[in-house]
């Protein structure tokens, strides 16, 4: 029996080239209006003992072409649970390797966070005592730009995720957050709603999501480029959100992520900024090292080069919300890959970790404040 692949489905994203039995040719398709390409999302039909063969070519020109080397494809027979594949790296073609144990087998670059499963989590929580819902405003393509709040203190807290719409583990921390800080039982969740107001936006850029782009909206717009000027043609996602960041203030915000080829937990924060404070710094590192203290996941050692003093990038909404509000900003960026410390054979970095590192994230700002 010859396989059978197909992508027509939300997030889906797969070119296929050619089909000989039980192996293929593929490639990925560029986000829409754009060079990015790296995502990907597709599902083999084909018989339970098929030794498949897929590879997919043309990865030398993709956004990030470090990011293959060592990185393990993710998978699943029930779309629940996601596992890593055989999974080797070659000159431009990343060669997946399964021996079919079911009829249909799901692979993607990261388990996928689906719009469908959005909505199920913006329903749910809305649900919750004490949770607002508020629509920030639309995409381009008509879809809303869910936001929740709680809490009631004075603190302003904002996080917000999937900018970049293929870092789909950014919205599997989402769910983590909101199920901590919804758990009347948490003493930390507890305290930080007495101390806080949340404001919650857990997907950003909805038509890339369904699109199944890597880092870019309808347009071809990377939204964390936007921070500075947004505009209601080119990048509406970020501008309700900042519009609606401008009416309640900013003290505390992170801006959740995934990156393509460092194998580790990290932090990027806002050190070029032209106004910058010693006490935001202070804040920041305090925070830093409070979660390496919370999680072994997390670590100071690896991560981006620091902007030099008056060169922060302002377009990108950490340094804004950092020189516009005076606040304490953060990008925090969980690996494609496996963790480097904290190796997982089988799963590799996972929807599970993404959630646990959430919990650790509130535990730490609880702490701090």
């Amino acid at each position: 029996m010859t396989i059978s692949i197909n992508a027509a489905f939300d997030s889906g994203n797969i070119v296929v080239e050619h089909v000989d039995g039980t192996s293929a040719r593929l490639s990925i398709r560029k986000d829409r209006e754009s060079d990015f390409f790296q995502w990907f999302h597709f599902r083999v039909a084909c018989s339970v003992g098929d030794a498949l063969e897929l590879a997919i070519a043309g990865l030398a020109t993709s956004a990030y072409p470090d990011g293959w080397p060592g990185y393990a494809a993710c998978a699943s027979y029930d779309r629940e649970t996601w596992f890593r594949l055989d999974t080797g790296y070659d000159a431009g073609t990343l060669t997946i390797r399964h021996t079919a144990e079911s009829p249909i087998l799901w692979i993607a670059y990261f388990a996928p966070y689906s719009m469908e499963r959005h909505h199920d989590l913006i329903a749910s929580v809305a649900e919750c005592e004490g949770v607002t819902y508020r629509c920030l405003g639309t995409s381009l393509e008509g879809q809303p730009i869910d936001c929740l709040e709680l809490g009631t203190g004075d603190t302003q807290v904002w996080l917000y995720a999937r900018q970049h719409p293929g870092e789909s583990m950014a919205e599997w921390w989402m769910e983590g957050a909101l199920e901590k800080l919804t758990d009347s039982a948490d003493p930390h969740a507890r305290s930080l709603l007495r101390k806080c107001r949340f404001h919650i936006v857990p997907n950003m850029n909805p038509d890339g999501s369904r699109r199944g782009h890597l880092r870019t909206n309808h347009a071809g717009v990377n939204l964390n480029r936007e921070w500075d000027n947004p505009t209601a043609d080119r990048s509406p996602e970020v501008l309700a959100v900042r519009n609606a960041m401008d009416e309640s203030g900013v003290d505390w915000a992170m801006d959740v992520h995934g990156d393509e080829a460092i194998p580790a937990v990290f932090l990027a924060g806002f050190e070029g900024i032209p106004s910058l404070k010693a006490e935001q710094t202070e804040k920041y590192k305090a925070f830093e090292t409070g979660l390496a203290a919370n999680t072994p996941d997390f670590q100071v050692d690896l991560g981006y080069e620091q902007s030099a003093p008056g060169q922060a990038n302002l377009s990108m909404s950490t340094t804004q919300l950092a020189e516009r509000f005076g606040a304490v900003s953060m990008t925090l960026e969980m690996p494609f890959k496996d963790n480097r410390d904290l190796p997982d054979p089988v799963q590799g970095w996972s929807p599970e970790r993404s959630k646990l590192l959430a919990h650790a994230c509130l535990a730490t700002l609880d702490q701090l404040l």
